[in-house]
């Protein structure tokens, strides 16, 4: 089983708020869409995430204690 973590990245003086997912296969960050909540996109992002690696599609998504999301495939 497979486990996509998606992180908050707040703004910096140079870059705005993005969302970064991560497994050991790599990094993707995308900048943060203020016309959608954060939940939703960040359950899009795992789901691109996943679809471009042709893995399964994400059965389970919530929230780690930390406050990062996770997404798992099953």
């Amino acid at each position: 089983m497979k486990a996509i973590q998606i992180k908050y990245l707040g703004a910096t003086n140079t870059k705005g708020s993005r969302l970064k997912a991560w497994t050991d296969a790599g990094t993707v960050t995308e900048g943060l869409d203020y016309s959608i909540n954060i939940w939703t996109q960040a359950r899009r992002i795992a789901d691109s995430y996943a679809a471009a690696r042709e893995w399964p599609e994400v059965s389970g998504f919530g929230v780690l204690p930390n406050g990062d999301y996770v997404a798992t495939m099953g």
